[in-house]
């Protein structure tokens, strides 16, 4: 009977690399609708970008700081954002960190870290008396989540 299996603590040598733990929830409201594009592969990819604030106490006021997020959605996950990812809506995204690096034409290395979505909540929306769409502060998720996999 073979023993469990050692442990690597050495990245990079005796043939195998640890993954790190790479892992981001967020909450926030879409700053405006989701863009859709597709790879020349056919694959569909949405983007869109979130607001989530923050409220801290300083002396004896509240703060509030807002923080804007990227967000990139693939396959029917994309499908999905691209109909429900409406400016204003809420939503709560579990996903992964993902930085891009490129040089411009003048040489000048850049770079921007995105979230690459892997599941992606929708809060509901409510039509108020007028039949215009309000979304309440106090209002939960869907109790079903998208699953991408159906």
């Amino acid at each position: 009977m073979e023993g469990p299996i050692p442990r690597q603590d050495n990245f990079g040598q005796g043939g195998r690399e640890m993954n790190s733990l790479n892992s981001i929830l967020l909450e926030g409201n879409v700053v405006r609708d989701a863009e859709m594009k597709t790879t020349p592969g056919g694959t569909s990819v949405c983007t869109f970008s979130i607001a989530s604030n923050r409220f801290y106490r300083k002396n004896e006021d509240y703060e509030k700081e807002t923080s804007f997020f990227v967000i990139e959605a693939w396959g029917k996950l994309a499908e999905a954002c691209e109909k429900n990812c409406l400016k204003g809506r809420g939503v709560r995204v579990v996903g992964r960190l993902k930085q891009d690096r490129w040089t411009d034409g003048d040489g000048k290395t850049n770079s921007r870290v995105k979230v690459v979505a892997e599941h992606v909540e929708f809060r509901p929306v409510f039509k108020n008396q007028d039949g215009v769409s309000d979304e309440s502060e106090d209002q939960g998720y869907d109790d079903i989540p998208f699953d991408p996999a159906r």
